[in-house]
């Protein structure tokens, strides 16, 4: 299943209390920080607002946006996915702490959810599509990615 800890996570934890294993709320408790939580919140309840026609993550700029738009063969959907995309592994960009595809499928998954609730929620009027993309070479880790868009610009199906 898609949001079942990973297996290698799964064996890390087992080695915790001599052998007796911990909860993965346990393993947080044990090697979290409030400053991390408190900067995960903004991961996994990240702030949407409504930029013009767009629905975009919090703080994106004028310029940014006008200049995907103003790059020939834009679209608003590709506006939108462009500035709303999220690389996985940009979560930590410590070298020693380079996910494994099971963690990205994990994540990614997680993130799909959350997001698709919290656009539903946020926008009710304004229906949102989010796509987590998977690359067909598992093992290209920077390519696992989250994005939304708008329904309406696509075109009915």
């Amino acid at each position: 299943m898609a949001n079942e800890i990973p297996p290698s996570m799964l064996a890390h934890m087992s080695e915790w209390n001599h052998g007796a294993g911990v909860s993965l709320e346990g393993w947080v408790g044990a090697m979290g920080s409030f400053d991390l939580a408190v900067g995960y919140s903004t991961l996994f309840w990240p702030k949407f607002e409504i930029n013009g026609k767009y629905i975009l993550v919090e703080g994106r700029s004028e310029k940014n946006i006008k200049g995907f738009e103003n790059q020939a063969g834009s679209t608003p959907h590709g506006v939108e996915w462009v500035l709303n995309h999220f690389h996985i592994a940009d979560v930590h960009g410590n070298d020693d702490d380079t996910p494994t595809p099971e963690h990205c499928m994990f994540l990614g998954n997680v993130l799909k959810e959350i997001y698709e609730a919290k656009l539903k929620w946020q926008f009710p009027d304004r229906p949102c599509e989010v796509e987590f993309y998977v690359p067909e070479d598992k093992d290209d880790i920077i390519e696992y990615q989250i994005s939304f868009w708008q329904k309406k610009w696509l075109p009915h199906r």
